[in-house]
This record gives structure tokens, sequence and C-alpha cells, in this order.
């Protein structure tokens, strides 16, 4: 899966997801590191990417605007979380909403729930 990572997180899970299989860039990376919600969800969606954060505006710009893309994961309570544990909570709970992703969905990834939202909003 294609990823695009908030400048809220760590640049490692970036790594972290790549050597799991995944292709996955940081906003710094890539020029965007204090670029609005706005232009971060464009670069996603016309990267065929998820967007990954711990930035609830995200989901509400989605809703206002009703787009169908880019899927967007929501990290719930990752603040602290070492970098290994917030990867980990991902990929373990990323076989159960591929699906969603891949069609447009906001997935909300907390300890103990997954939530998920079908695009549009």
């Amino acid at each position: 899966m294609n990823f695009v990572l908030d400048e809220n997180l760590a640049e490692a899970l970036g790594d972290l997801l790549g050597r799991a299989g995944h292709d996955a860039v940081h906003v710094r990376s890539v020029g965007l590191q204090s670029a609005s919600d706005l232009v971060v969800l464009d670069y996603a969606a016309s990267h065929g990417a998820v967007l990954i954060s711990a930035d609830t505006d995200f989901g509400a710009l989605l809703a206002a605007t009703h787009r169908t893309a880019p899927s967007f994961v929501l990290l719930r309570h990752e603040r602290g979380r070492r970098v290994e544990r917030v990867a980990a909570m991902i990929l373990d709970n990323l076989a159960q909403v591929m699906d969603e992703l891949e069609t447009g969905a906001v997935v909300v990834l907390e300890d103990k729930r997954v939530r998920v939202r079908r695009l549009p909003i």
C-alpha cells in the first residue's frame, strides 16, 4: 500500500512501513512540511496514497468537501508512543481495513478499537 505520513508523525514510521513492504513518504521529504491540510490531501489523492495522521482536521475536511479520496487513517492516542508501537498498530490492523482503504474510507485506529467510515462522508 502507498502511504503519505503527516508532519505530526515521526519520519521513522515510513521506514518501518517500508520494511513491511509498503511505500511510505513523509510530507517533509516532498517539501510539504508547512503545507495546508488541503494541499496534503491533494498530494495524497494525486499519488493514490492513504494519508496517515494524528490530526482530526483531515477527517473534518474530507467530510466538509464530500471527497472520495484520499483514504485517511487517523491514529488516536498516538502521542508519546514509540514509533515501533505506532507502526505495529497500523500493520496489525491493515488487513482488516485494506478493502475500505482501497475504495475510499476514513479509518480510526485506537488502542482497542477500529472504526471505518466510507467516503464520501
